[in-house]
């Protein structure tokens, strides 16, 4: 359990942060940045939710919990030994498998796409793209990380299903694509 009686501590006026396992870091280190990346998307799907109906809402609000697992994972280093499972809150393949689900449920009513196309349509399904691109940028930052120190696999593949399952819903929340709007290439060129 988390206890948060006292917000400002001081401790970070330096420009360095304690991780969870108590390292201090830069607060421009890799893995702050992929956390922190991951904590801003978990606020702009604040703002979507808002505009969400059921069963929208509640999803949306269950991945907000992933997120702060997510950040649980990502701010306590992967030691080179092997960790016992349940040592510690890391993300799973279970909830990778979830989003997998709720893409192909949701999928299945969509007509397949002919073009691409522009985040907008409805303000919810704007929302949700804005939502999709932080999540590519914080899977950038996470698979930067990876690039340098151990990170959970799961945790990467959550954010790349993730991003996906953004697309999905924001076309579900444009009437079921009816409302997609497309891109059509070259429509604000002069030629001439």
């Amino acid at each position: 359990m988390v206890t948060l009686n006292k917000i400002y501590t001081r401790t970070g006026d330096a420009g360095d942060t304690a991780l969870g396992d108590g390292t201090r870091v830069s607060k421009a280190s890799m893995r702050v940045a992929a956390y922190g990346t991951v904590d801003e998307l978990n606020a702009v799907i604040g703002v979507a939710r808002l505009a969400a109906a059921m069963p929208l809402a509640t999803m949306l609000g269950i991945i907000q919990n992933d997120l702060f697992d997510f950040g649980a994972d990502l701010c306590v280093p992967q030691s080179g030994d092997a960790e016992d499972p349940g040592e510690r809150l890391r993300v799973t393949a279970g909830q990778v498998k979830r989003l997998e689900h709720e893409i192909d449920d949701a999928n299945r009513d969509l007509k397949p796409l002919k073009s691409f196309i522009l985040p907008g349509g409805t303000p919810l399904a704007a929302s949700l793209h804005q939502c999709r691109t932080v999540a590519r940028r914080a899977e950038r930052h996470t698979v930067e990380l990876a690039d340098h120190e151990t990170v959970n696999p799961e945790a990467v593949r959550y954010l790349n299903r993730l991003s996906d399952w953004f697309f999905v819903m924001a076309r579900v929340a444009n009437s079921h694509g009816k409302s997609d709007v497309l891109w059509i290439p070259g429509a604000g060129r002069e030629d001439g």
